[in-house]
């Protein structure tokens, strides 16, 4: 089990002062059966009040509003969480039985959709479903196709944007985890395997001494569901283990953004952030 304190700031630097501006951060985690939250809280400057409430997906939401005027929107997102290991037990779980378990509930359903910016190109189809074609397990098939579009992609920061899709990354076969997991996501969908978007943290350092802070940064990754909901990241090419802490989880990128808003008055903001991971046990 790993224990480890995230200290993610993030906010704006208006090009001038602004009237007022109304957000929503999805940056704290929250309990599940991997993970348990032993501490979080938001500081937002300048002071504003905050309401939180679960949205439609579970992802914890804190919603504020600043109405003195501000040049500048600060927001520190600290937290403590042990992660536990998690258990991939290779398991049989049919074309059939997927089928079956997609018809029970409304989520399962909306996660079997495509959005504008999961839809795949026609070879990312192609690719999932001659995957798909040689396992009888679905689970398998989408372990497979998610290794396949990681391995095909490469990791380069600064060549797409929080609304570029999955088939202008797979075009240039190169992105970041948000636009490899719009990829695999779609791919996945493609051959009926329900499948979501997973935002939270990742430790870049396997072997991190305790006490040893590193810089970090937001990560996405996939969950599908194949009689239970499991999970891999596919910019790294590995399962999700004791290094990985969720914040949020939805049909894309859309529906988890770590702050998104309104503001008015100047024209024009600069977004900055800055990930600290330390592990503490």
């Amino acid at each position: 089990m790993n224990r480890l304190r995230i200290r993610h700031t993030t906010g704006y630097r208006y090009k001038g002062e602004v009237a007022a501006s109304y957000n929503e951060a999805r940056m704290l985690p929250v309990s599940s059966v991997d993970q348990f939250v032993l501490f979080s809280n938001l500081e937002i400057s300048p002071t504003a009040g905050n309401h939180y409430y679960a949205d439609y997906w579970g992802t914890r939401v804190s919603s504020f509003e600043v109405l003195t005027p501000h040049s500048e929107l600060t927001l520190t997102a600290n937290s403590l969480v042990e992660v536990r290991p998690r258990e991939h037990e290779t398991h049989e779980h049919t074309w059939v039985d997927l089928v079956a378990d997609a018809l029970r509930t409304s989520t399962l359903f909306e996660q079997s959709r495509q959005t504008r910016l999961t839809k795949p190109p026609m070879d990312v189809e192609a690719l999932a479903a001659e995957i798909a074609a040689r396992h009888t397990s679905s689970c398998s098939a989408a372990y497979e196709i998610c290794a396949a579009i990681g391995d095909q992609m490469q990791y380069v920061q600064g060549v797409t944007g929080v609304h570029s899709t999955a088939e202008e990354a797979w075009n240039d076969r190169r992105g970041v985890c948000q636009d490899i997991t719009h990829i695999a996501l779609g791919a996945l969908r493609s051959v009926g395997i329900p499948a979501r978007y997973v935002s939270g943290y990742l430790h870049p350092k396997p072997n991190a001494e305790v006490g040893e802070t590193v810089t970090g940064e937001s990560h996405a990754w996939v969950e599908w569901f194949c009689g239970e909901w499991r999970g891999f990241d596919p910019t790294n090419l590995i399962e999700i283990g004791d290094r990985h802490v969720s914040v949020g989880r939805g049909r894309d990128y859309n529906d988890v953004p770590p702050l998104r808003g309104v503001y008015a008055g100047s024209a024009g903001s600069q977004l900055f952030v800055k990930v600290e991971i330390t592990r503490e046990a």
